[in-house]
């Protein structure tokens, strides 16, 4: 019976649903995480009676057809970016972007990792890395007797030394954009790796066209809204019991004719 096999692709794809939503849940904390939404595509499909065949010798034509669906397939796993509520931290390292764009981080391998997440920190050589201790690219050095660091919205460091009333610049810091930011692949800690779907990266500085501004003493919460996941774990789990319902609907069918006695 066709109706197990499509229910039980139903209840996989149920259970992939469920499986996404739980991970933006589990991450509605996370500084600069992007939720996701699982996308789904009906199966091939069994043609009983072809649509628009001719249904007589003077050329009459089906108008519908008879189609039976094989079920449902898992499509795709979207990412979506949109921009988190900006949260003031009071820490003169964190940065939020506001707008579009991310943070260029260099990782251990020497590859060049991207990160919505601003919670940064200067490392033992004074250097501003991220919360793995990854350094921002362009590396950027506050000098040890600094006594106040400004991130201006155009991404410009400036620090104040004892004894000196004038700022000095000491790096600028850079954003990157990708024309599919859904294309970007997840690699953990907060960090996203150019992919062939991305598209190369364009860099240039905070607040120039195309580019979002930098928000010093901010970082960028997580764009899930827990209303709105708990809703579609709501959703999910109903389909599932749903799917599950036509197996043992199913089953006693089959079970029926089995033991139907002549």
């Amino acid at each position: 019976m066709q109706a197990l096999r499509t229910a039980a692709t139903g209840m996989a794809a149920q259970q992939l649903n469920v499986e996404v939503i739980s991970n933006n849940i589990a991450n509605m904390n996370t500084v600069g995480f992007k939720k996701q939404r699982a996308e789904f595509e009906d199966l091939l499909y069994q043609n009983v009676e072809q649509v628009g065949a001719q249904s007589s010798s003077q050329g009459t034509i089906v108008p519908t057809g008879i189609q039976i669906g094989a079920g449902v397939k898992s499509g795709s796993v979207y990412r979506i970016t949109t921009q988190g509520t900006l949260t003031n931290t009071g820490n003169q390292f964190d940065v939020a972007i506001n707008g579009q764009g991310y943070l260029q981080v260099l990782l251990p391998t020497g590859d060049t990792a991207y990160t919505r997440a601003g919670n940064l920190s200067i490392n033992d050589q004074g250097q501003i890395c991220t919360a793995d201790g990854y350094l921002v690219q362009p590396t950027i050095a506050v000098p040890q007797n600094a006594t106040s660091v400004t991130i201006s919205q155009s991404g410009q460091v400036q620090v104040t030394t004892p004894g000196s009333t004038t700022p000095t610049v000491v790096g600028q810091m850079q954003l990157a954009t990708f024309i599919n930011e859904g294309g970007l692949e997840a690699i953990g800690d907060n960090l996203f790796e150019e992919s062939a779907a991305s598209g190369a990266a364009t860099t240039g500085s905070p607040g120039a066209a195309g580019f979002g501004q930098l928000m010093q003493g901010y970082t960028e919460a997580s764009n899930v809204d827990p209303v709105s996941e708990i809703t579609n774990l709501i959703i999910a789990q109903r389909a599932y019991e749903m799917n599950s319902k036509v197996v043992t609907t199913a089953d006693q069918m089959l079970s029926t004719a089995v033991n139907t006695k002549s």
